[in-house]
């Protein structure tokens, strides 16, 4: 399995950036996939999930109404849009995959993860 993140760089405050994640060596079916982000000196948290079937999504509070998570499942690819970015953004972002459908939102339950990708938002 393998998930490798794309897409990320700086970018000024207000500034938009879309993320992309590719997942090979999964046999998709009843996942969810999510982003999630780690700043430095802090915990890594969770941004957004989506079911792989449904479509179904949830935001954390601090990116919902910005942020949109979406799929692609021909091309096995996620996707972050970002809008309206802070400097509270920036962080590395990660995409992970769990192999069930409850939407988690913790990062322990997710079983693959890819290796990163930097987003840096400047005042």
């Amino acid at each position: 399995v393998q998930l490798v993140e794309s897409g990320g760089g700086s970018v000024q405050a207000g500034g938009s950036m879309r993320l992309s994640c590719a997942a090979s060596g999964l046999t998709f079916g009843a996942y969810t996939m999510a982003w999630f982000r780690q700043a430095p000196g802090k915990e890594r948290e969770f941004v957004a999930v989506i079911t792989w079937r449904g479509g179904s999504t949830a935001y954390a509070d601090s990116v919902k109404g910005r942020f949109t998570i979406s799929k692609n499942n021909a091309q096995n690819m996620i996707y972050l849009q970002m809008n309206n970015l802070k400097p509270e953004d920036t962080a590395i972002y990660y995409c992970a995959v769990d192999r069930t459908v409850f939407m988690q939102t913790q990062a322990p339950e997710y079983d693959y993860w890819g290796q990163g990708t930097q987003v840096t938002v400047s005042s």
